[in-house]
């Protein structure tokens, strides 16, 4: 990439809208490209790493994101008093909302991703479907209607046949999709997606689509200039997942050959090409055991797999992005691109895979992060740090790149091990344990490959570690599922969660002389001395 001289470009300080890995993702390229940075925090996040290096930081209100990280006057404000000229919104909370958007250009903000009007034709997923067929690009069956009421998503149901999914129009991340075996699920599987679409994206609208089985999870990185380029960066294999949230994300696909690749490659070109999308995306497919492939959405934002891309390509895709937005040309041509070797991605979670994934809190007592030839770490963990329970239980991702597939994989083995983190339950015992599949070695699976091999396996174990009446009870299905707690069940969880880091505060108060806490107030005097600012 030929040298930035960003003295030139519109702005100079960029207001980062997110929090975690992706907040320092975003400043750390801010910083190479020589840029000033602005962190917003909410209560749950005054220690986190991305306010200590940021260039500033900014209070946004309460720990609960609709008051914070979803407040939109917020962080329009924040802009203004800090002096920001661009947002960039990460990926999650408001990347996706058009709203947003024309937020920021009624401020007089530059937003670091596509327009209103292309987050409204590609950001929400019926109008995908709609602008994807039209540019004949292959669409999963299904309805085009996404604020249909119950007794109009009952017959599309009944008229595509089950299984079917249920997806929230709005958003993306495995957030707000319910997948419906039969129609006696229907309606509590429909309350329940909404439900989880509002709270993800403050918007529940939902639709439902033909449910593909088996299927894999193909998705192509992309990016385009104001200047009518349009490029793609290659595929992702992105099949190992867990209730529709990714866990693994490889590039390329162990599955996809040439041709394949130059098909549906071709059809994500046309289909941002036709909207006159600028920025980065990716766009989604399905693909079906007759390798047909089907669109499912387009995210209309960085992904949080962007690393191996970045990885098989050697292009830094935010610091792209800025450059989009700075009204630069892309600094490359579909020639330029050439992918190399194989990344895998694998994302660290608090999340107890031993108890069906349910999310974790506590604190970092110890960590060691790992390193070495093709090893890097996206992270936001230090030890020290409180792991809230209010947004994504995403902690940090370590990714992997080598020669080939099979060197790859064994680095990634090679970082797992090396990998410690105390204090906070994580998935990375699930990591250790697929490394050792074959199926996966072999590149034999699909989305139901979780289901099939993971969640057989804890079921065994759960059976042989209760009592008669408790397995009776789960097989006969009394038992939810996580993703389907009920209200009170969901508080309860809430509570005790909360009592056990309200425990965990109180010894650290009773012991202050404690390593970790030691380790914390040596970390802050050392950011107090080379003039971080918490505002």
């Amino acid at each position: 990439m030929e040298k930035v001289i960003t003295a030139d470009w519109p702005f100079q300080k960029v207001l980062v809208a997110n929090r975690g890995e992706i907040a320092l993702r975003v400043i750390r390229a801010c910083r190479d490209l020589g840029l000033q940075s602005v962190a917003v925090y909410s209560d749950a996040d005054r220690d986190a790493l991305h306010v200590r290096m940021a260039d500033e930081a900014y209070h946004i209100g309460p720990a609960i994101a609709a008051k914070s990280y979803l407040h939109i006057p917020t962080l329009i404000d924040v802009a203004r008093r800090s002096g920001a000229q661009a947002v960039h919104p990460g990926y999650g909370f408001l990347a996706e909302n058009a709203n947003f958007v024309e937020a920021c250009q009624e401020a007089g903000l530059i937003f670091v991703g596509p327009s209103a009007q292309a987050q409204r034709s590609m950001g929400e997923k019926t109008a995908a479907r709609r602008t994807a067929q039209a540019a004949g690009v292959p669409i999963v069956p299904g309805a085009m209607i996404d604020n249909a009421d119950d007794e109009e998503i009952k017959a599309s149901a009944q008229r595509l046949g089950y299984p079917v999914l249920l997806k929230a129009a709005a958003g993306g991340g495995g957030k707000g999709i319910r997948l419906v075996h039969d129609e006696r699920d229907l309606l509590s599987s429909l309350r329940t997606a909404r439900s989880e679409a509002q709270n993800a994206f403050g918007d529940g609208r939902v639709y439902v689509e033909k449910a593909i089985t088996p299927a894999r999870h193909i998705e192509v990185q992309f990016i385009a200039d104001q200047y009518g380029h349009v490029v793609h960066l290659g595929e992702r294999e992105c099949s190992i997942q867990r209730r529709h949230q990714k866990l693994i994300e490889e590039s390329p696909s162990p599955v996809v050959d040439e041709a394949l690749r130059a098909r549906i490659t071709e059809s994500a070109v046309n289909l941002v090409s036709s909207i006159e999308y600028v920025n980065a995306g990716t766009a989604e497919f399905l693909l079906g055991p007759d390798h047909n492939f089907y669109f499912l959405e387009v995210n209309a934002r960085i992904q949080v797999e962007h690393p191996v891309t970045e990885w098989c390509t050697g292009i830094d895709l935010v610091q792209e992005q800025l450059r989009v937005a700075a009204g630069l040309p892309l600094s490359f041509s579909q020639e330029d691109i050439r992918l190399r070797g194989a990344a895998i991605e694998c994302r660290i979670s608090a999340e107890d895979p031993d108890n069906r994934f349910l999310p974790a809190t506590g604190t970092v007592v110890a960590l060691q992060e790992p390193s070495g030839p093709g090893v890097r770490v996206d992270s936001s963990l230090y030890p020290g740090l409180q792991v809230p329970l209010f947004y994504d239980p995403l902690l940090a991702k370590l990714i992997v790149w080598g020669q080939d597939r099979t060197q790859a994989i064994a680095r990634l083995k090679r970082a797992l091990d090396e990998y410690q983190l105390v204090g906070v339950r994580t998935t990375l015992p699930f990591a250790r344990w697929l490394m050792e599949q074959p199926r996966f070695h072999s590149a034999d699976f699909s989305t139901d490959f979780i289901a099939e091999e993971w969640d057989g396996h804890q079921k065994v174990a759960d059976v042989r570690s209760v009592a008669p009446e408790a397995d009776e009870q789960q097989d006969n299905g009394a038992s939810p599922a996580p993703a389907e707690l009920s209200p009170e069940q969901l508080a309860a969880l809430v509570a005790g969660l909360l009592a056990n880091d309200h425990r965990q505060h109180e010894q650290a108060r009773r012991h202050p002389q404690n390593q970790t806490q030691g380790e914390e107030n040596r970390w802050r005097d050392v950011a107090r001395r080379d003039g971080l600012r918490r505002l």
